[in-house]
């Protein structure tokens, strides 16, 4: 089983925010999911970015795939956090 990191849209029509989860590769973009690990919210100023980044990088130990996406959120709270 493919296992990915990617985003799920949630919110109304132009008023997107979006969940980071661990799902299949084969669900559909906002189906089924293993495990919810982050928030982004790129309406606010600046984008609300929450991340379980201890669990991201478990999941990455166990093969997981992060989206370009995901890796690019993924180093932007590494960056502010420090």
């Amino acid at each position: 089983m493919a296992v990915r990191i990617r985003l799920k849209r949630f919110g109304t029509k132009s008023k997107a925010h979006w969940r980071v989860v661990v799902c299949d590769a084969r669900s559909p973009r906002d189906g089924r999911f293993i495990e919810h690990v982050g928030y982004y919210d790129p309406r606010t100023n600046p984008a609300r970015i929450q991340l379980k980044l201890d669990r991201i990088q478990d999941w990455i130990a166990k093969g997981a795939q992060p989206t370009a996406t995901v890796k690019s959120l993924v180093r932007q709270t590494k960056r502010t956090s420090r």
